[in-house]
């Protein structure tokens, strides 16, 4: 790919955003798909200057993680219905200076979930009670799942269970809960402290699948502990891949090339573990 004066640019906007592997991922599909695109990271602290500066400059799409997906919303020109029931948003696709926001975290979920769940029969307890569970718990919701929340801090938790009308717990209190599937939505086991997991081995017994958004590393002791439990698993790298597809795919309106996005990701985690 050689990038000229027609080149269009996209990218993800975080704080920090330099170890994103979102940069790898779309980057190697527009290079697959002939398209004379770019994806970069902006590192951005001042949200509304940051806005302005993507309408000057006609970028064409940006992915946006922590911590701006919840307080981008007041500075969009419009958002999709589903992002705004969710209340977060993590893409923007920006057309003629107008910026609207959606939400492709619950379809890169619901789309790992569903490799292990029959999602409209089953019980989910997720675990968080921030952007990226409103996200999950929100499309879980969308697929008819019956949800429950739990989460350390009790007001956020209670709030996103009275948005969802499901029941929350206490992260404290849930080892004897049973469900079908249990989902961690926090960073709780991400590096540098891959020793920690939100969930006990008690809770574990009680559940038949688990996923973990966390895909640095891309087993997690959660996931570990679940395996030998005899659950069935699937690791945070399988919602990064099908989030970002369907970013591809509002951005370009053509299919993603799924394959290879998959294999430059995991190629990017095993050359760069920690990153």
């Amino acid at each position: 790919m050689q990038i000229n004066g027609t080149t269009k640019v996209y990218g993800i906007m975080g704080h920090p955003v330099a170890h994103s592997l979102s940069p790898a991922l779309h980057n190697a599909a527009f290079q697959a798909c002939g398209l004379n695109k770019v994806y970069v990271p902006f590192d951005v602290v001042d949200l509304p200057r940051a806005m302005d500066g993507f309408r000057a400059l006609g970028v064409g799409g940006v992915s946006v993680t922590i911590p701006h997906k919840q307080a981008i919303i007041p500075h969009l020109d419009d958002i999709d219905p589903v992002a705004e029931k969710i209340g977060a948003v993590n893409t923007l696709l920006i057309e003629d200076n107008h910026i609207r926001g959606y939400n492709s975290d619950w379809i890169g979920a619901n789309k790992a979930l569903e490799t292990i769940v029959d999602l409209p029969a089953a019980t989910v307890l997720v675990l968080g009670a921030g952007g990226a569970a409103r996200a999950i718990a929100f499309g879980l919701k969308e697929k008819g799942a019956t949800v429950m929340i739990a989460n350390r801090t009790v007001s956020k938790g209670e709030a996103l269970a009275r948005d969802l009308n499901c029941e929350y717990f206490p992260l404290s209190e849930i080892e004897d809960l049973e469900a079908d599937a249990l989902v961690n939505a926090t960073s709780i086991g991400m590096l540098p402290a891959p020793e920690a997991t939100p969930a006990p081995q008690a809770l574990l017994q009680n559940i038949k699948a688990v996923m973990d958004a966390v895909y640095a590393p891309m087993e997690t002791r959660l996931l570990a502990e679940a395996k030998q439990l005899g659950c069935k698993t699937v690791d945070g790298t399988q919602m990064l891949l099908f989030q970002g597809v369907a970013q591809f795919e509002l951005w370009t309106g053509r299919a993603a090339p799924v394959e290879i996005m998959r294999k430059q990701l995991f190629s990017h985690l095993k050359g760069n573990a920690g990153n």
